[in-house]
């Protein structure tokens, strides 16, 4: 099984590469890549070397790209080729940097039980 720090940064640079090519045509891509594809490039390279913080901030940042995904699907059909995946990696991106803690959670709680 992958560990789910480098599933996290797998799924940060494909994120990455969505929003690339979402806005490789728009007319302020140099804007563009920095708002949309330098932060989960860079928490990748954090996420995969086990920094805790990139951990953090990538679900903090998947909060905010699932809502803008959820926004751009609604509201201008248009887009919804690029929206649906950044709101299905936002989730996935989420669940990949909680997991390790739901894990822990609930495992204690099991060994508990018994």
């Amino acid at each position: 099984m992958i560990a789910p720090h480098r599933l996290l940064a797998v799924l940060l640079l494909v994120l990455a590469g969505v929003y690339a090519a979402w806005f490789r045509d728009d007319a302020h891509r140099a804007a563009a890549m920095l708002v949309f594809v330098a932060p989960p490039l860079l928490m990748a390279v954090g996420a995969w070397f086990k920094s805790r913080q990139a951990v953090f901030w990538s679900g903090v940042f998947g909060l905010g790209w699932f809502c803008h995904g959820v926004m751009m699907a609604w509201s201008h059909p248009e887009a919804r080729l690029h929206a649906w995946p950044v709101l299905v990696l936002a989730i996935a991106i989420i669940l990949a940097g909680s997991w390790p803690g739901l894990r822990n959670k609930f495992a204690g709680k099991r060994r508990g039980a018994r």
